[in-house]
């Protein structure tokens, strides 16, 4: 079983939101998983490896155009595939 097909680099900051420009389309096709000081985050909607923060949904509040509420989480940030 050869696996040939290569997953693309994970990005630095990489969003969930397709309007935003930190959306990588060709990394969205794969699950991607995300720790923030060694626990493991399900509902991650944002993250930056470099400045060390990921913005997680805040419970089930969405503003005025139907976007969750996120709050941001500080702490030392991996990124890999599923």
């Amino acid at each position: 079983m050869n696996d040939t097909t290569q997953l693309p680099p994970l990005p630095d900051r990489l969003s969930v939101n397709p309007r935003s420009r930190h959306y990588h389309a060709d990394v969205a096709k794969h699950e991607v998983g995300i720790k923030l000081n060694d626990k493991e985050y399900t509902n991650v909607e944002e993250y930056c490896i470099s400045e060390g923060w990921i913005a997680v949904a805040a419970g089930k509040a969405v503003d005025r155009k139907g976007n969750p509420l996120t709050i941001k989480l500080k702490g030392r940030v991996e990124a890999f595939y599923r």
